[in-house]
């Protein structure tokens, strides 16, 4: 998956109100580099035009009514990423929805809340006509009065027990995937509000072009382990259980390998992680446009972050800033993202072994996967800790009597580069890596 934004991107890339088109325009080529979908931001009109959409004000607006200061959302209008979707849809990639539906933002009035006395912006009426709310619409309402998640931003919280604040979420993850094209969710903060709602909205049986279509699902769930694992439980009982979660506890494991100086490599082998324990429900990631924009991103060795997510388990997932801006894609070269992607979509199957782990190499392999439709022979991954020297010991394999060719790597040395490897009868060999850095060898 292409995180395809990251936090004023419009502005900063001379694109705004036409955001969509340009990611448009680099579908072909995501398309050849291996990616299977596009996560796009919040696509409704927010609270201001030139807002990324965390504070929503009319759903139903995807930029075409002259409101909150102009037409076109921050990244273009409906027809526009309409366009986009099928373009991607035509070469073979998913879109998904980032849904923001614990909060809303940009009223027109304040309103005396009768339950508490407080007065907020709670009057909305957006010239979509869609959805219109009043203080009955939040917290506190008649229909729920203490809030079931936690609070956000100081924003208005919406109050989905209220049967047309419910109906109106509903009606909105209707039309995204059965008009505008959409094929699943990402759900923004959800620590704010009840898993029902996710679960709900995940297991409506949706229809598009006369075929049933179940969404990909994924929640944001900024959180240590074991808050994101009870999430993941109370959300999936609601499911069939589909719904996914970004481990945000590997995030911040890959982040200390890569900024912390002398980080054990042994604390990647430590349990406490969702794609060791519920891979199929783990999005992995390097950095998103929350993390960056809070100054909390990766800053030194990146690849070596993406490295594990590409060839571990996990459903991984690319942020533009990184792919583009920062120029780690390097197509047409072992040493990049695209060689990781190829690398994760032709070997990286079947369950991780650990074979060597000490403070300073890690040493895994991928056990291969094959059934009638797909084949991944499996690899080693080899990631070297040390500054200053190549470094790899011998292992022993499942392969006997095989030849390995490094197929991606990086590191500190620009100029030398892994060999072929053979192991012996009962499948041992060395696997060597760069200084600070990663090598992927496959069989050959």
């Amino acid at each position: 998956m292409l995180q395809a934004f990251y936090w004023d991107c419009p502005e900063k890339e001379g694109k705004t109100g036409e955001w969509w088109n340009f990611v448009a325009e680099k579908i072909d080529g995501l398309s050849k580099s291996g990616f299977n979908s596009l996560w796009l931001p919040p696509v409704s009109k927010a609270a201001g035009v030139t807002s990324m959409g965390y504070d929503p004000y009319d759903y139903f607006d995807l930029g075409d009514f002259d409101q909150k200061g102009g037409v076109k959302t921050y990244f273009g209008n409906r027809k526009e990423l309409e366009s986009l979707i099928n373009n991607a849809h035509e070469h073979g990639l998913q879109v998904y929805a980032d849904m923001v539906i614990n909060h809303n933002s940009g009223g027109d009035e304040e309103e005396v809340n009768p339950i508490d006395g407080e007065k907020r912006w709670t009057k909305f009426t957006p010239k979509s006509k869609m959805f219109p709310r009043d203080w009955n619409s939040f917290h506190p309402s008649r229909y729920e009065q203490t809030l079931e998640g936690e609070v956000f931003a100081g924003f208005p919280h919406l109050c989905h027990r209220n049967p047309l604040v419910y109906t109106a979420m509903m009606e909105y993850a209707q039309m995204l995937i059965e008009q505008i094209g959409f094929d699943g969710f990402r759900f923004d903060f959800v620590k704010g509000y009840g898993p029902w709602m996710v679960g709900t909205i995940a297991k409506y049986r949706y229809e598009r072009d006369g075929k049933p279509l179940v969404p990909f699902v994924v929640g944001e769930y900024w959180e240590d382990n074991q808050s994101i694992e009870d999430w993941l439980n109370k959300v999936n009982s609601f499911t069939d259980n589909q719904v996914a979660a970004f481990d945000f506890p590997l995030r911040y494991r890959l982040k200390d390998v890569c900024d912390t100086p002398s980080y054990d490599l042994r604390k990647l082998t430590e349990d406490g992680v969702i794609a060791t324990k519920r891979p199929m429900h783990a999005v992995t990631f390097i950095d998103n446009h929350d993390t960056v924009n809070e100054g909390n991103g990766i800053v030194n060795d990146k690849m070596l972050a993406y490295s594990v997510i590409l060839t571990h388990e996990g459903y991984p997932s690319v942020f533009w800033l990184d792919y583009f801006n920062f120029e780690l894609a390097r197509p047409g070269t072992p040493h990049g993202i695209d060689a990781l992607i190829d690398v994760h979509h032709r070997y990286a199957g079947g369950e991780s072994e650990i074979l060597h782990c000490d403070p300073d190499l890690y040493i895994m392999q991928r056990n291969g996967f094959k059934n009638d439709d797909t084949e991944q022979p499996g690899l080693i991954f080899v990631l070297n800790n040390l500054g200053n020297q190549w470094s790899g010991t011998s292992v022993k394999t499942r392969w006997p009597n095989q030849k390995f060719k490094p197929l991606a790597w990086d590191g500190h040395d620009q100029v030398a580069h892994p060999d072929e490897r053979t192991t012996d009868a009962e499948g041992n060999a060395e696997f060597p890596a760069p200084p600070r850095g990663f090598a992927v060898y496959v069989p050959a």
